[in-house]
């Protein structure tokens, strides 16, 4: 043998002992999202759940989705900062699930990263488990990586699948949407977690975290860590009112392209850009990066996170239900012919 020093796997850069330090300090969290349709414990070689609730559907549809956080990360990074991504990313794969009228049934996650750190790991995993509580989504599994040379020091990388269910005949598609249908907006709480690419391009080469978002009492970290929120409540609560013809969830592609989505061809949308104001963070990113109109529609959600599709007759119904759900909905357009 060798008289040179033995490499292990440690020594290679993967941390058994740190993995395992990780599962210890998750299995809390991850027990608290458990409901009784979950048959197996944290640590198994898959996520066993329960279905035989289906039979009381008639014609039940599984939906999922997959996501991540992007380049959100990066001013996590930054701030050290870490128990708001998780919330993000269920956050965001549960209204993508919801928005097809579905409701969550359960999550799973992967996390990698190029040295585990097990106090990081856990932050990022509360958030998970957080949100999965808030959602009504189990929290089944996941992934835990740690690869060596893969990722930056201190930096990690996130992805999340869920899965929900809807009946067939509640399934919203947009397939009864029409010319003159009112667009309903409901605010964002920020970014969400599209346009970071953009909004770190345009603000870190001139200011910190710390500093202030101009008319406004945040700073730039707070603005930008905001969680993105869910609108699992808005929806469950208004997709049974008659007209209600479809959901789009605002991420990348902006107001327009995600709504377009989700509205028959070859209707168009006509909206009213001055409908609701802008929050401060959205307004400051334009201004010092002297942000072309048409580009920054494209990238962000301005304020608005979720549009409602509904005909006029349902409007007014519309509206007040959200009202009564705590929400602050605004008319900010219109579906028109192509």
């Amino acid at each position: 043998m060798s008289t040179e020093s033995a490499i292990t796997y440690k020594t290679a850069g993967v941390d058994i002992e740190a993995g395992e330090e990780t599962v210890s300090r998750i299995k809390p969290m991850v027990r608290s999202t458990f409901n009784s349709r979950v048959l197996a414990d944290i640590g198994g070689f898959g996520g066993l759940y329960d279905v035989s609730f289906l039979k009381e559907y008639d014609q039940p549809v599984l939906v999922s989705s997959v996501d991540g956080v992007g380049t959100k990360l990066k001013v996590a990074f930054m701030a050290e900062r870490y128990d708001t991504v998780g919330q993000d990313l269920v956050n965001h794969c549960v209204n993508d699930i919801a928005v097809c009228g579905a409701v969550p049934l359960f999550f799973m996650d992967y996390f990698a990263t190029g040295r585990l750190n097990p106090s990081v790991a856990a932050d990022v995993i509360a958030g998970f488990a957080t949100a999965c509580r808030q959602n009504g989504a189990a929290l089944i599994g996941g992934e835990t990586a740690e690869m060596p040379s893969m990722y930056q020091e201190g930096e990690f990388d996130l992805a999340g699948t869920i899965v929900g269910v809807v009946e067939r005949s509640k399934m919203i598609v947009g397939e009864n949407s029409a010319a003159g249908d009112v667009l309903i907006g409901l605010p964002s709480t920020g970014l969400h977690t599209n346009g970071y690419s953009l909004a770190r391009a345009v603000l870190f080469p001139r200011f910190t975290i710390q500093d202030r978002v101009h008319d406004s009492d945040q700073t730039i970290g707070e603005a930008l860590l905001t969680v993105h929120r869910s609108y699992l409540n808005a929806i469950q609560g208004t997709c049974d009112i008659d007209g209600v013809h479809a959901y789009s969830h605002i991420t990348g592609g902006g107001l327009v392209g995600n709504t377009a989505r989700v509205v028959r061809q070859p209707l168009q949308l006509r909206i009213d850009w001055g409908a609701w104001e802008r929050p401060a963070i959205f307004t400051m990113i334009q201004r010092e990066g002297n942000v072309p109109e048409d580009d920054i529609r494209q990238a962000m959600n301005l304020g608005i996170g979720l549009v409602i599709v509904a005909h006029p007759n349902a409007a007014d119904r519309v509206i007040a239900k959200l009202q009564e759900l705590g929400e602050q909905p605004v008319v900010i357009g219109e579906v028109t012919q192509g």
